[in-house]
């Protein structure tokens, strides 16, 4: 069954009661909520989703819930839990499904240890993975999302799988989370695009998120090999630039922006350098979009 199937007074009396188990594969996340809206922004987000039995296993319990406390409660405000217990300061009701989403990526990051963990974009074009690492305001998500409605699959906007033992990167194909003018610019580079509501003063800005495309979402079990290593930074007004940088180099980006390299260790030391030799390894310097999609056009050709 489809989350779509479920329907929206359907989805919004069982997030409220026990919650709606999604197959954000490779992992089950139970999301229960006591805010209407809520169970809205997911059923446009995850339409196109699966739903798993009420007895299967789940990975993640979670739920965005009203805050109990009364002064909280009095300024609207709602408290993400993790396997029953309050993890974060509350936010505004309205930021709830922003709340969501930073919350599951934080359950990954810190529990998900049977993978390398690494903050990237990725992408897939015939078969090869292009893995984007970048810290928040290198503009990482909003070429994701360009290429990602450009001809390349999205595996992950946040959060690259990478399988030590296979050298395989998965992806959930899970929405994509775009800050402040990032919006506007994919409102009108993509406008068959899904967004959700625009989110105004979270801690990052104005946030909205971007439902993955159709294909993303029917393809997300399918893994990729990385074939590309590519650090994107936005300047403005910057003519894009694809510059060769030396791999010792991509595999410091890597190993920095991983979210549990130091808990593997040697695994996670080898699998990054397997990871870093079977790449093409470049920096990009990028300001707009359509120079920026036609330079990975070309890196895509290049290589087939």
């Amino acid at each position: 069954m489809k989350l779509q199937d479920v329907g929206t007074a359907g989805l919004r009396a069982r997030m409220r009661d026990g919650g709606v188990t999604l197959r954000l594969s490779p992992f089950t996340v139970r999301v229960r909520s006591d805010i209407p809206h809520l169970a809205d922004d997911v059923a446009a987000m995850y339409r196109d989703f699966d739903l798993a039995d009420d007895d299967a296993f789940v990975d993640f319990h979670v739920a965005v819930l009203r805050s109990p406390h009364w002064l909280s409660r009095l300024q609207g405000r709602a408290e993400f839990w993790f396997d029953g217990q309050r993890s974060f300061t509350p936010l505004p009701a309205a930021q709830a499904l922003a709340m969501l989403e930073w919350g599951i990526n934080w359950c990954i990051a810190a529990h998900a240890h049977q993978y390398l963990l690494i903050h990237a974009a990725v992408l897939e074009r015939g078969g090869r993975a292009l893995v984007m690492p970048a810290p928040p305001g290198s503009g990482k998500s909003t070429l994701c999302a360009a290429l990602a409605h450009r001809g390349w699959r999205l595996l992950s906007d946040e959060l690259g799988l990478l399988d030590m033992g296979t050298g395989l990167v998965h992806g959930m194909a899970r929405p994509i989370n775009l800050k402040n003018a990032s919006i506007p610019l994919i409102r009108a580079f993509a406008p068959d695009a899904h967004f959700s509501a625009s989110m105004p003063n979270t801690s990052k800005g104005t946030v909205a998120l971007v439902r993955p495309p159709q294909d993303a979402i029917e393809q997300r079990l399918v893994s990729a090999r990385p074939a590309w290593v590519v650090l994107p930074a936005w300047r403005a007004d910057a003519a894009a630039q694809l510059m060769p940088i030396e791999r010792a180099r991509a595999f410091m980006d890597l190993a920095e922006q991983s979210f549990n390299y130091d808990v593997h260790g040697q695994a996670g030391f080898q699998a990054l350098g397997r990871l870093v030799a079977a790449s093409d390894c470049y920096r990009f310097e990028y300001s707009r979009l359509d120079e920026a999609v036609a330079h990975f056009e070309t890196l895509a050709e290049a290589s087939s």
